[in-house]
């Protein structure tokens, strides 16, 4: 710088020039714009900034006590004595709730110590850990991101922020975390750190579909979480961090290493002790949970019970609360229900044991398969096969052919043979199901008919694949055969039609309206006049049918519905125009439609051993909700009386004669009185055995699942071999009780040949002791047998036209005209008088000697008369009186 005097000046007059004031001026003024709007930004910032967080926080989720405890519970399945069977859990429901004071001291420790070590300490909000987390996240770059999250915080993250999942940028997490910590400290005004804790630990996802600490503790050590020891403890808290990589069944070595974690850090803060540190450390505690993951494995797929009682209350929801099908379905697999079912599983335990054991079916064991291929062509497109395509493949070649193996070897080599038929150059297998099933296939239900409740069920043979499979006890429809003539037609003829267990049927050729035959199961002999005692004890066909003609079809078919079956039809109208009804003589036989279910079938048998009254197959006893109140009491007995107890106890005292011996004898076991009645459908395409004692009801069914024939003795019995077997076992231990004998029941003694009041001295053979209702009991003598002249020429009663009679007796038969009257219950009989075609009763006697003068004007007579004079003294003498050549002369 010049200090000169000139040099001086010159600064002087620099300074004060008028430029340079301008420039300064200029200057100021530009620095002070420049600052006031520093300002201006900072202030409109602040404001901006404060208008955004106040938008955040009057967005934030509205929160209760309520809102944040934990939503989701897996339904509990018990058996009639209380025992938890199983649970049917949503993805995202398999939760028990349990309350602080079950749950372990350690347990609340070891979150604790890992997740949030000064939960007991903040507000809601970790301030030193969350410094720590945005210091760690700088230092690194933002490479290592470090939770800040407290255990209130993650409370809210599970229970109220449920899609934070779905965040797609920076914004949305941070809006969500500044909500996330405003509610967590408002929460922390209301509750305490135990309700926060409490409500923590039974949200939480700890892996394998499981849902807080009670069903994790379940999962994993198949105790309740208050059970744990210290090791299993932070086993169950090592999870929480990241519950695929730390499950303990599939990541044992990650569990192990976080776990050591949990519990240094436990004996850090002072929770455990050295000792106890030690001891849990030294614990070989995954061995264990790989032992319990074997029994649930094994115990996954639900049991054919389990189906129907799923079933059965998905539709009882809705039918008796309300709900939509939706509904239904989320309350019962999420809404905590506890449903307690009727198995009883010492029953059920009986009926698996018997049907998994092979030695208690035929040796010769069929298989049946289902087969489906879907081809990826060369070109991308996909092509599908199904079983009926691989069926048609290979009758092309085999016209018998029908899916149905002799071994399990066999059914590869086709599978491969069928594959390279269709898989050309370039082609692919993009998916293939082999599903085989031993044959002949089976079926029980067991219900106690006093309650209404099935106490056991089996639907199938052989290993169970999945849950909601092929239910042949209480979905599949078969055709009842033979066990359907007792409800059908003996039923409504004793109970309403008049009819008794004296009545009888001539067992003779007869022909359906549509001019088929009536075919008896024992071919083509007939037993005669025969009650229907015997019908029902032998199962005679044309005795069933003739009843049911005379009663007709539609009462058969109205008593049914009152049976509870509801799978008949009673009008189907066919594309094609014709009409299919189940209302016609064929179902004396069982011959319907569409089948019925097992289950169906034996509460229908229920209902007789319950004197009459059906109760409703039911499957469970009640349901409470997850607050424990009952929503759905299935306790009241509403029974439908469908027949009287009188009628329940002839049917009753009839089947006592199937298993005695009937057709039902091989099923009989000493100690307990037993009912019951056999079935066979055409072709042995399907065998049952229905029957009761006075403790249980239980109904069995066998045959093939592609309806075919079963064809050795073995596979024909083997309904009733089963019921034997199970049924003998479950009364093994039970008093031994007889049916009881109900008021307005009678007995008398009958001609066994008509059903009526015997005579004396003709009928001393046939005499039967017989059981009545009171006011049946017959009052009509017999007309079956006879005292009196009889033609010799034609062994009918002679009229006075004979030439050829003798006093005798003899066994008056109903001669029926080989159809029946179209659209009548009597029969067409042949007047023995004149000959003539007329309509009678089938019962109608009266026969006599076709010799009237029509008889005596044809010209071959004479030469019939001397043919067979020696012949008809011969006669007359061995029945010990006298005669001569006048005697019979004309």
């Amino acid at each position: 710088m010049n200090y000169s005097k000139k040099g001086i000046i010159d600064k002087q007059q620099s300074m004060n020039s008028k430029t340079t004031k301008i420039t300064k001026m200029f200057s100021v003024t530009l620095l002070k714009a420049i600052l006031i709007c520093l300002l201006a930004f900072a202030v409109i910032g602040l404001s901006f900034g404060i208008g955004i967080f106040k938008g955040i926080l009057s967005s934030t989720p509205e929160t209760d006590v309520f809102s944040i405890m934990p939503t989701g519970y897996a339904t509990t399945v018990y058996d009639n004595d209380g025992q938890q069977l199983t649970k049917l859990v949503a993805a995202d429901s398999n939760r028990t709730f349990v309350s602080m004071d079950k749950i372990p001291e350690n347990l609340a420790h070891a979150f604790v110590a890992i997740e949030d070590e000064r939960f007991y300490e903040h507000n809601g909000i970790d301030i030193r850990g969350l410094i720590r987390a945005v210091f760690t996240a700088v230092q690194t770059k933002f490479d290592v991101m470090q939770g800040a999250s407290t255990i209130t915080q993650q409370l809210l993250k599970n229970n109220v922020f449920t899609d934070w999942t779905s965040e797609s940028n920076f914004g949305e997490k941070i809006k969500r975390k500044i909500q996330e910590q405003y509610l967590a400290i408002e929460i922390s005004k209301s509750l305490s750190k135990d309700q926060i804790l409490e409500y923590y630990m039974n949200s939480i996802n700890l892996g394998q579909n499981t849902l807080g600490v009670q069903a994790a503790s379940q999962r994993y050590f198949n105790k309740s979480c208050s059970d744990l020891t210290l090791s299993e403890c932070a086993v169950i808290a090592a999870i929480t961090q990241n519950p695929s990589k730390y499950n303990p069944i599939s990541h044992p070595e990650d569990n192990a290493e976080r776990r050591a974690k949990v519990l240094k850090n436990m004996l850090d803060q002072g929770y455990i002790s050295k000792e106890e540190y030690d001891e849990a450390v030294s614990d070989d505690v995954y061995a264990k949970i790989q032992t319990v993951n074997k029994e649930v494995e094994s115990t996954a797929v639900q049991s054919y019970y389990l189906d129907a009682l799923v079933e059965q209350v998905h539709e009882d929801l809705m039918t008796k609360l309300g709900y939509n099908e939706t509904q239904a379905y989320n309350i019962l697999y999420s809404g905590g229900l506890s449903i307690y079912s009727a198995q009883d599983s010492s029953i059920q335990a009986i009926c698996d044991t018997t049907f998994t054991n092979e030695e208690n079916f035929p040796e010769d064991t069929k298989w049946y398969l289902n087969y489906a291929l879907t081809i990826e062509k060369a070109n991308g497109d996909m092509e599908n096969h199904s079983t009926e395509m691989f069926r048609d493949y290979f009758k092309e070649t085999n016209s018998k052919y029908n899916l149905i193996y002799s071994n399990q070897d066999d059914i590869y080599v086709d599978i491969e043979l069928y594959k390279s038929a269709f898989l050309l150059e370039g082609d692919t297998v993009f998916a293939e199901n082999i599903s085989i099933t031993p044959q002949p296939q089976v079926s029980i239900t067991i219900q106690d008919q006093s309650t209404g409740y099935v106490v056991a069920m089996v639907g199938g043979r052989g290993t169970k694949a999945g849950s909601r499979t092929l239910n042949r006890a209480a979905n599949t429809t078969r055709q009842p055969g033979s066990t359907f003539k007792v409800v059908s037609t003996y039923a409504p003829a004793l109970d309403a039609a008049g009819l008794t267990l004296a009545n009888v049927q001539n067992d003779a050729p007869f022909f359906y309206d549509d001019g088929r035959p009536v075919a008896n199961w024992y071919g083509e002999k007939y037993r005669g006049l025969c009650s229907l005692r015997y019908g029902i004890q032998d199962s005679l066909n044309i005795v069933a049918v003739k009843t049911l003609t005379q009663i007709t079809p539609q009462l058969g078919f109205d008593y049914l519905l009152n049976f509870g079956f509801t799978t008949l039809v009673e009008s189907r109208v066919l594309p094609d125009g014709r009409i299919l009804s189940d209302i016609n003589q064929s179902l004396a036989l069982g011959g319907i439609t569409d089948g019925v279910t097992n289950m169906e079938l034996n509460a229908a048998y229920a209902t007789i051993a319950n004197n009459g009254t059906y109760l409703e197959p039911k499957l469970y006893t009640k349901i409470l909700d997850h607050d424990g109140n009952v929503i759905i009491d299935n306790t009241q007995a509403n029974g439908t009386q469908v027949i009287k107890e009188t009628t329940a106890f002839l049917l009753t005292s009839a089947m006592m004669d199937v298993v005695s011996k009937g057709t039902g004898a091989s099923v009989n076991f000493p100690g307990m009185a037993i009912a019951g009645k056999t079935g066979t459908t055409s072709d042995y395409k399907d065998v049952w055995f229905a029957g009761f004692t006075p403790y249980y009801t239980a109904t069995t069914w066998a045959g093939y699942d592609n309806n075919i024939s079963m064809t050795n003795t073995a596979e024909k019995n083997l309904a009733k071999t089963l019921w034997k077997k199970i049924m003998q076992e479950i009364h093994t231990d039970l008093p031994e009780e007889s049916f009881t004998v109900p008021a307005g029941i009678v007995t008398a003694t009958v001609c066994s040949q008509s059903g009526k009041l015997p005579v004396p001295g003709l009928c001393d053979g046939s005499l039967v002791t017989e059981y009545f209702e009171e006011g049946t009991v017959p009052e009509a003598t017999c007309d079956v047998h006879y005292y009196g002249n009889i033609c010799q020429y034609t062994g009918f009663p002679a009229t006075e036209l004979c030439p050829f009679k003798v006093m005798g007796t003899m066994t008056l038969i109903p001669q029926e005209h080989p159809s029946l009257l179209k659209g009548s219950n009597a029969f067409q009989t042949v007047d023995p008088i004149t000959g003539e075609v007329t309509i009678t009763d089938p019962n109608t006697t009266g026969h006599q000697c076709p010799h009237n003068e029509a008889f005596f004007a044809d010209p071959n007579y004479p030469a019939v008369i001397e043919q067979q004079r020696a012949e008809i003294l011969n006669f007359i003498a061995s029945q010990g009186a006298t005669a001569t050549p006048e005697t019979v002369a004309p």
